[in-house]
């Protein structure tokens, strides 16, 4: 299971993050048009709103053996029975090529006190290298697949390639779910419980997250609506 977590990763605040400023709503709105802007710079915007996204830390083999290791943030489920997930390759990257050749691959969680691992697992290796061996992760096989997971992340998915779906210069693959394998000291009542996974997210530019305040709301029935009018008027008067 490797070593206990440290407390937190060693992330550095940069300038462009800004700690309790103050919001107003405005009726001025700044108005991002895909069909004026370069394709890059509204890449940039929408990576700055869809946020904060989960990381899929992507775990393939090719057909000659290498393991690939990699972070996919553009990553979710896609179906829940037969269970699917799904994450972007932007560009022909060698997890889609890996998991085309092999039908393969493993999501591991990208937890907090794996920070910069995970980041580096990003940088542009040539083909050919194992990003894992280059910084230094440590695998495990994997039960369901021939391929390994990640030693010191607390829950990996194996998965089966479902499907692929070209969009653009981006293909998305639809992995289906053959096991979901956790540490035991995370999981509490059925389910592994997010405190203890602390994930990494993704927000826009070079900005990540940690996990911050969790609340806990359940959905209102309409039933209820019906039955206690005063709930919409709480609600609409804010």
């Amino acid at each position: 299971m490797g070593a206990d977590p440290p407390a937190r990763p060693r992330c550095a605040t940069g300038p462009e993050v800004a700690e309790d400023v103050p919001v107003t709503s405005s009726d001025a709105r700044v108005q991002f048009d895909p069909a004026t802007m370069d394709g890059g710079a509204f890449y940039r915007v929408l990576n700055s709103v869809v946020v904060p996204r989960p990381i899929a830390w992507v775990c393939s083999r090719s057909a000659e053996g290498v393991v690939n290791l990699a972070p996919h943030s553009f990553y979710t489920v896609a179906c829940a029975d037969p269970p699917v997930v799904q994450f972007t390759s932007i560009g022909r990257k060698d997890s889609l090529r890996n998991v085309e050749a092999t039908g393969e691959f493993t999501v591991s969680l990208t937890p907090e006190w794996l920070f910069e691992q995970v980041n580096a697992t990003g940088t542009d290796f040539p083909h050919g290298v194992s990003e894992a061996e280059a910084v230094g992760v440590e695998l495990e096989p994997g039960e369901r697949v021939a391929v390994p997971r990640v030693t010191g992340s607390p829950v990996a998915l194996e998965c089966t390639l479902h499907a692929t779906l070209r969009l653009g210069d981006s293909t998305v693959v639809f992995g289906r779910v053959e096991l979901i394998s956790a540490w035991e000291s995370v999981v509490e009542g059925g389910r592994p419980r997010i405190g203890r996974l602390r994930p990494l997210a993704r927000l826009g530019g070079n900005e990540w997250t940690t996990l911050g305040e969790v609340r806990e709301i359940k959905r209102i029935p309409y039933r209820r609506w019906v039955e206690d009018p005063t709930i919409g008027e709480q609600l609409r008067d804010g």
